[in-house]
């Protein structure tokens, strides 16, 4: 079966091909089947993967899986949450992951408080239409490093410290951060719900 992810993220595309592996889809990224990315005007991370889903899945005439994901810290009330791709624009600099890190770890220079979760929110439709999406969220509570550590992963990885591991997702081998991971998580559950309702 053939899925296109409404997603031009390459990490994501690895990630997600690989747990999903176990059931023989093929994931197809909708930038390499023409498609531009949809609209992502919602402010919760379920609102925004339903969207993306749907518009791949208009645009493509296939089925569609999107991931919304983002960084949730306590200290600043949740925030950046649906708003973590572009986080760090809002302090002058260039998106993308390094300049995301750099600015979050100059936010929360004086800041103690370090909690943090990662959320990642999949959805799968059959159709743009579908009215019984599959939904599922995974999430992993850590804290925010004071300095990058590590150098496999993506996002914010090199800071999010995993007390349970002792390391950052960076740090961990990539099996063991796809295991236990936010994207994970939502992955384990997306294919046991693609398992018990679309195969």
């Amino acid at each position: 079966m053939k899925l296109v992810l409404a997603s031009n993220n390459r990490g994501k595309l690895a990630e997600l091909q690989s747990m999903l592996a176990p059931l023989g889809v093929e994931l197809v990224r909708q930038a390499d089947l023409g498609v531009g990315e949809a609209e992502e005007p919602f402010h919760t991370f379920v609102e925004n993967a339903l969207a993306k889903a749907r518009f791949a899945a208009q645009h493509t005439g296939l089925p569609a899986l999107a991931d919304d994901a983002g960084l949730c810290v306590d200290a600043f009330g949740g925030l950046p949450g649906v708003q973590t791709a572009h986080y760090a624009t809002q302090f002058g600099y260039e998106k993308g992951d390094d300049t995301n890190v750099q600015a979050l770890l100059e936010q929360m220079a004086g800041i103690d408080n370090r909690r943090a979760a990662m959320v990642s929110t999949l959805v799968a439709v059959r159709s743009p239409l579908d009215p019984e999406p599959l939904i599922a969220v995974g999430r992993v509570v850590g804290e925010i490093a004071r300095e990058r550590r590590g150098a496999n992963g993506f996002g914010f990885d090199p800071i999010m410290f995993i007390p349970e591991f002792g390391a950052t997702f960076a740090e961990l081998p990539v099996d063991v951060k796809n295991a236990h991971s936010h994207r994970g998580r939502s992955a384990q559950q997306m294919l046991a719900l693609m398992r018990e309702r679309w195969f």
